[in-house]
């Protein structure tokens, strides 16, 4: 069983350029990268070679002798006689992390010029300091992720109509019928219990849409990840990235989720962790959310680089790091207690940074205003707030109405209610958050708010 990822449309695009690069595909384990590249090779090359250098050890020494692309070919057809190298051959490169030196070779394919090439890896962000020949100017990268909730639906058979009627309720702000809520808030739900990993969401499918053994399959996924901190992080760094990786949920679970270093240990310290957390950064593991100074563009040069939030990238970890009451209980009676807050944070967090939103929130330490995200459009600083319950949003009212902010004309509120508009604020139910970004593209705001003063 595939499952259909928005990486499939992006390769396609890549393989019809007249002047394409080879090809770096970077993300955390487990997220279907080289599924999704199989399958590409398989439904639109005539020939390709596969390489894993995790389970093809003895390739490791391609590139050793020669960095000329005919040579390497010629090494690897040693190896292996049946490989065939025609031209216009797809080689895919797996598992790069382990033979890092692979990556000088890109920039000789290029020129040659004779096949297509995609390299894949976990851990691409780290060990491409480990590079010792580096291919600028001479590869594209495509960062990939767990799946989002729009591809979770395509697994769900939903897709074309159905989603883009919803599209047109949220662009028009007409009300979802009781049906089409009650449908898609269950099916956000399941998905907040899942998590994006394609292989928990297959066997999920598989067994009848039942949720057995997806736990294990989370709690080995947090298992494999504490063993690749232990393989590939060096000396004292690996106490210190278990620490910050085991204290997430901890964070998460708190009313002020602000990630604090003393949290870890008294002594603890920003320049001694920092290098930590952006290791973890670039492994795909977590999403780091920057406090703004002020709210003004550009929203990338106003933030304080030693105030943030972490969340996991993928809220099937957190998931998977509650005990087995507290886990027992989200599944069984859908109650989330103290993590309430924090996971619904987590996926909102999660799923802006999967349709490329950078992550940012704003706090004024003189006061209660706190803002859990902050995105733009083009013309406006666009503030949204969380709610797991149905709240009324006080910091986004008080934000709103201030005469500091120019920017700020209304702001948006995920949360269980259906869609909705009132106080320069509209409310968009949790599983509308995979068309945020047409929503604030092509709404007219400024047509629409201009109507509404004048009512």
């Amino acid at each position: 069983m595939y499952l259909k990822r928005k990486v499939d449309i992006f390769l396609k695009t890549w393989k019809n350029k007249k002047n394409k690069n080879p090809l770096i595909i970077r993300g955390a384990r487990q997220i279907g990268k080289t599924e999704s590249i199989k399958n590409f090779a398989e439904n639109n090359y005539d020939n390709y070679v596969y390489i894993n250098f995790v389970e093809m050890k003895e390739f490791k020494q391609i590139a050793e002798h020669s960095l000329e692309p005919e040579k390497v070919v010629k090494e690897m057809t040693l190896l292996n006689p049946s490989f065939n190298f025609k031209e216009r051959t797809l080689i895919i490169f797996d598992e790069v992390q382990d033979y890092i030196n692979i990556m000088s070779t890109l920039k000789f394919f290029k020129l040659q010029d004779k096949y297509d090439i995609i390299c894949s890896g976990s851990l691409l962000g780290i060990e491409y300091s480990k590079i010792s020949s580096v291919s600028v100017g001479y590869t594209e990268t495509y960062e990939m992720n767990s799946m989002d909730f729009e591809e979770f639906l395509w697994a769900m058979n939903y897709s074309g109509n159905t989603l883009n009627h919803l599209s047109n309720n949220l662009l028009s702000l007409i009300p979802f019928t009781e049906i089409e809520y009650k449908t898609f808030s269950s099916l956000f739900f399941d998905y907040i219990l899942l998590g994006g990993m394609p292989n928990i969401v297959k066997t999920y499918l598989m067994n009848n849409k039942n949720f057995s053994n997806v736990l294990n399959m989370q709690r080995e996924l947090i298992e494999n990840y504490k063993t690749d901190i232990s393989k590939y992080a060096t000396g004292l760094e690996k106490t210190k990235l278990l620490n910050v990786f085991n204290l997430i949920p901890t964070i998460l679970s708190k009313e002020n989720k602000k990630f604090s270093f003393s949290t870890i240990n008294i002594k603890a310290r920003y320049e001694n962790y920092i290098s930590v957390i952006q290791w973890l950064k670039d492994a795909g593991i977590i999403n780091i959310c920057y406090a703004l100074k002020t709210l003004d563009f550009p929203l990338k040069g106003n933030y304080e680089f030693n105030k943030f939030k972490l969340y996991y990238n993928d809220v099937g970890l957190l998931i998977a790091s509650l005990d087995d009451y507290a886990s027992s209980d989200l599944r069984v009676n859908k109650n989330m207690g103290i993590y309430k807050g924090g996971l619904f944070e987590n996926i909102i967090a999660s799923l802006l940074y999967k349709d490329k939103f950078d992550l940012f929130y704003y706090i004024n330490e003189k006061s209660t205003l706190e803002i859990d995200f902050i995105i733009r459009n083009q013309k406006n600083i666009i503030p949204i707030e969380v709610k797991s319950n149905t709240g009324n949003a006080k910091s986004l009212k008080e934000l709103i109405k201030s005469k500091k902010f120019d920017k700020i004309a209304f702001g948006i509120k995920f949360s269980n209610n259906n869609l909705g508009f009132a106080n320069n604020i509209f409310t968009i139910p949790y599983f509308m958050i995979f068309r945020l970004r047409d929503f604030i593209e092509k709404f007219d705001f400024e047509k629409f708010l201009q109507e509404k003063d004048q009512e």
